[in-house]
């Protein structure tokens, strides 16, 4: 049975934080898309942004068939212990020669790993879904969008973006808000192949992350008010509940590409079947 490690892109304290604020861990979210589809996959965690957070007892890195790289709240440029770590142990899986797969923070964490570059986005926030996401040729032709359009929309919540791919990597996709949606990044002796937005989430937790960063949301001018975002949200949790609600869906812009969850974790699937299942 393939076993993959998660690690965890938030601190405890985080976690703590947001939990009681009823939203689920970037890890948890992660466990939830891959057993939705893959349930006989081991599945392991990994603290990476706490110190005394080890894997588990006689268990190496090179045990482990592949890593994914969980979304966070912390700022891949602002080099505390919390990020360096995550590096440190970005690369030495990457060591392993194994496979890793990130999104969000992932993708940036892996891009600094390998000597690129990441920056606050001049273009602010990129909340709710990320619109026309747009495959290049690279992109068209690689195995993780296999099964996606050429264009799509995806769920995402991200301040920081890429500014500078490392060499040797391969952009695969972009939209208007951010030049870099997707990439495959070339680290020791694996590749990464990263993606800005989160396929890992459904709607339940983009409106929980709504929820937590609410307020910030109505000073960043996404919401005129308080019970405006309330509003919209709830507007999330119910098409979450009736997916097939087409007048809510046409409201809140969100198509196939969001709404079914295939599709929706496609990235995930595809890099699980190509580079765990076939290893």
């Amino acid at each position: 049975m393939p076993k993959l490690l998660i690690m965890e892109g938030n601190t405890l304290a985080q976690q703590a934080r947001s939990a009681a604020l009823g939203v689920r861990s970037a890890s948890d979210v992660y466990i939830h898309a891959i057993a939705a589809h893959f349930p006989d996959l081991h599945l392991d965690v990994i603290h990476g942004a706490d110190r005394g957070q080890d894997l588990p007892a006689g268990i190496s890195l090179g045990d482990y068939d592949g890593l994914v790289i969980s979304g966070s709240g912390l700022h891949a440029y602002d080099m505390d212990f919390a990020v360096r770590n995550q590096i440190d142990l970005v690369r030495a899986f990457a060591k392993t020669g194994k496979p890793v797969l990130g999104s969000c923070w992932g993708l940036q964490i892996a891009v600094i790993a390998a000597g690129g570059t990441v920056g606050l986005s001049p273009n602010g926030r990129e909340v709710g879904a990320a619109r026309n996401i747009t495959l290049n040729d690279a992109g068209r032709g690689h195995p993780l969008f296999a099964g996606k359009p050429p264009a799509f929309d995806a769920l995402c919540i991200h301040y920081d973006e890429v500014t500078a791919l490392p060499e040797g990597a391969v952009l695969l996709s972009s939209n208007i808000h951010s030049p870099v949606q997707g990439a495959i990044i070339p680290l020791e002796k694996s590749e990464i192949w990263a993606v800005q937005y989160h396929p890992e989430y459904d709607l339940d937790q983009m409106a929980m992350m709504m929820r937590l960063y609410r307020d910030d949301m109505v000073e960043q001018g996404f919401f005129t008010d308080p019970p405006n975002g309330d509003a919209f949200i709830a507007k999330i949790e119910a098409l979450h509940q009736s997916p097939d609600d087409v007048a809510l869906a046409w409201q809140l812009g969100m198509g196939e590409a969001v709404l079914d969850d295939k599709l929706r974790r496609g990235e995930i699937i595809n890099w699980i079947r190509h580079q765990i299942l076939k290893r």
